[in-house]
């Protein structure tokens, strides 16, 4: 069994290798929050302070974790846990993630979400509307957890908190995901594995699978908030439609196939978009570029001349491209892109039995539309 310990013991965390780094795992806030629960379950029946504790996550991984704040009070004792999501830091990392549990003789374990714990709002995250934000696996693991200690016949009152939770939560999708008012406590291995952009496109593919279980068959995938507003401002669609797709478009696009979405719209600034029109679905520029070459070799396409083609290689940025392209007359070439872009998807998903129809559209930073694959109005008809 692989073992993990706190990490101001001597122990190592363990790591894991990515991209030639050795990166520390961590764990999550479901791990936490059924360590504490177990804590304060035995320190109710000892009635003695614990200041270490000992969980098994769901992988198999035991934790040896740090107690904070245990305190006792009769039948009832709370205790923390801090998360520590190793290398994979996010909003919760360094947080405490408390339990309050209280025993009573009716044999039934009974969980709650307390302060700082996000409430259920709208359908779609797996979890009844009004219930606390305490994902399935974690609650397995804080039931169990206490039922192991206080043994089958006693019953307890389990509240999970975080008191600073609902400040943490508004750096995550929680809002977006109709979550209010706090954290999530998740995990379903309780082990943190430091692959940031794995847990990042989850979380974007859990706002996708929301807008799909509300019933919606079409989709706006956006880069991020520049996006959005430019949806809502300029093209007055609802923003029920956008959902955030970051640098991973492909992944963002392969997963509106599982869905069943029917029709889903690229819309952004060329400085992402472009990318896509040359074939890189991931567009983070660490991954690859090539903007520039792909509007030069679009613009060559059309005929423009050779100096505005060497002017636009010159060009340390998009936008300043977009100048020049602009100042010589050759805008048109946005909308080749953009049609290009749609070839492009519609060659990534090729092998689908049941692909979306796909439209892009670009805008600049004035807001105002650049080129699209088709009309505009039409596309945002088919929203009406």
């Amino acid at each position: 069994m692989n073992q993990i310990s706190p990490p101001d013991s001597s122990a190592n965390l363990g790591v894991v290798w990515h991209k030639g780094k050795a990166l520390r795992k961590g764990y999550t806030t479901g791990s936490c929050a059924t360590a504490a629960a177990r804590v304060a379950a035995l320190m109710v029946l000892r009635q003695q302070v614990i200041n270490q504790v000992s969980i098994v996550t769901p992988s198999g991984v035991a934790l040896f974790l740090n107690v904070e704040q245990p305190l006792i009070e009769g039948q009832q004792a709370s205790a923390a846990i801090r998360k520590d999501g190793g290398d994979d830091i996010d909003a919760t990392h360094g947080m405490l993630i408390y339990a309050r549990v209280s025993l009573n003789d009716g044999g039934v374990i009974r969980l709650e979400g307390g302060e700082g714990v996000g409430r259920v709002t709208r359908n779609g995250v797996g979890l009844p509307v009004g219930c606390a934000a305490i994902n399935k696996t974690p609650r397995q693991t804080i039931e169990q957890a206490v039922r192991d200690v206080i043994g089958p016949n006693r019953g307890a009152e389990i509240v999970i908190f975080a008191p600073e939770g609902e400040e943490r939560a508004k750096k995550t999708y929680n809002d977006r995901l109709g979550i209010k008012g706090g954290i999530s406590i998740i995990g379903t291995s309780g082990i943190v594995t430091p692959m940031s952009e794995e847990s990042w496109k989850r979380s974007l593919s859990i706002e996708l699978e929301m807008k799909r279980a509300n019933g919606l068959e079409k989709i706006i995938l956006v880069p991020g908030n520049h996006g959005e507003r430019f949806v809502s401002q300029q093209m007055s669609i609802d923003g029920d439609y956008v959902v955030t797709m970051s640098n991973f478009v492909g992944y963002m696009l392969q997963e509106t196939v599982r869905l069943g979405f029917r029709h889903v719209v690229l819309v952004g600034h060329p400085g992402k978009l472009v990318k896509i029109a040359a074939g890189i679905f991931h567009t983070h520029s660490h991954i690859a570029d090539g903007r520039m070459e792909t509007l030069i070799s679009h613009l060559a396409l059309m005929g423009a001349p050779v100096e505005l083609l060497q002017a636009v290689d010159r060009c340390d940025t998009t936008e300043a491209a977009i100048e020049l392209i602009a100042e010589r007359g050759w805008q048109a070439v946005y909308h080749q892109i953009a049609r290009k872009i749609c070839f492009r998807v519609d060659q990534m998903l090729r092998f689908s039995s049941d692909k979306p129809k796909c439209d892009a559209v670009m805008f600049s930073f004035e807001n105002q539309v650049l080129g699209s694959n088709r009309p505009v109005s039409e596309i945002v008809e088919d929203f009406r």
